[in-house]
């Protein structure tokens, strides 16, 4: 019984990181725009199906497809920001979040047309043997995946804490007009937090693409489950983020283990309503104060 757990418990850690990276790409946003862009699991798709094309099906190297399918991503998060979001006369949220569903559904067309309705799958980054601990496998891919996400986590840290212009987000998430007071160009960190959310994205989707078969499709449950993963551990904290993915990746896995495999996608939903009803502010986030 408790390598059977043992054995859930890797799988939901390796998800959880997937679903953690997926949340830090809603959170930066947010946390710089207030915006929540719902084209983020297109993004992750995008990700997923340019690794696949770049590593398998033009034999580039897989840190070369890695470094161009996540710089495509972000690529595409800017041209977002520059033709669909600048471009709004009136940028009421609601507006805003019409408009991230309306490039979700474009960019689920183009990738239907430019890579087809069949799925495809990509190979491990390495075949090293898997670790055993205490009867457990522990594979190889999964190793993977959790040192990049840890070396993701902590280079945004970095970013944050040593750059100018990560100050200069935080600025703008803490007071967007008094940021702009002082001079920080708020424009180009939108800009900016947009590429870098799609980028998160896009690392998503490469990190997923060896774990599950990639199709245009995809994109979609993996947003909301990165969704869920941001509300859960707080909608604006990158540590939250984390720890709101690795939760709802290994509660998931323990109630396909334990349970029924019928659970696996509801399990995401439920806490996502459970969370929104106990504490909206989700477990790291700050409670909002109203003033009246």
């Amino acid at each position: 019984m408790l390598q059977e757990v043992l054995q859930y418990f890797f799988s939901g850690v390796t998800n959880g990181a997937i679903y953690a990276v997926i949340a830090l790409g809603f959170t930066m946003l947010f946390g710089t725009t207030g915006l929540i862009n719902f084209a983020q699991g297109e993004f992750v798709m995008l990700g997923a199906l340019g690794l696949i094309t770049l590593w398998k099906g033009l034999d580039l190297p897989l840190w070369l497809a890695f470094v161009l399918s996540t710089a495509g991503v972000a690529a595409t998060g800017l041209l977002l920001e520059r033709l669909a979001i600048r471009t709004v006369r009136k940028p009421h949220p609601i507006v805003l979040v019409i408009i991230t569903i309306g490039a979700s559904i474009l960019l689920k067309g183009i990738a239907m047309l430019a890579w087809g309705k069949d799925a495809r799958s990509a190979p491990p980054f390495s075949r090293h043997p898997p670790l055993e601990v205490a009867g457990a496998t522990l594979l190889s891919q999964s190793i993977w995946i959790i040192v990049i996400v840890v070396l993701v986590v902590l280079a945004l840290q970095a970013f944050y804490r040593k750059s100018l212009t990560g100050k200069a987000m935080q600025a703008c998430a803490i007071n967007q007009k008094a940021a702009l007071l002082i001079g920080i160009p708020s424009e180009r960190m939108t800009l900016l937090a947009f590429a870098l959310s799609a980028g998160m994205g896009g690392i998503g989707g490469i990190l997923v693409a060896p774990v599950t078969m990639s199709s245009y499709d995809m994109g979609m449950l993996l947003g909301l489950k990165g969704f869920c993963a941001a509300m859960l551990g707080g909608l604006g904290s990158s540590w939250g983020a984390v720890l709101g993915g690795m939760l709802l990746g290994i509660l998931e896995a323990l109630g396909v283990g334990l349970f029924s495999s019928s659970l696996k996608d509801a399990i995401a939903f439920f806490l996502l309503l459970g969370i929104l009803y106990l504490r909206p502010s989700g477990i790291l986030g700050e409670k909002a104060v109203h003033r009246f």
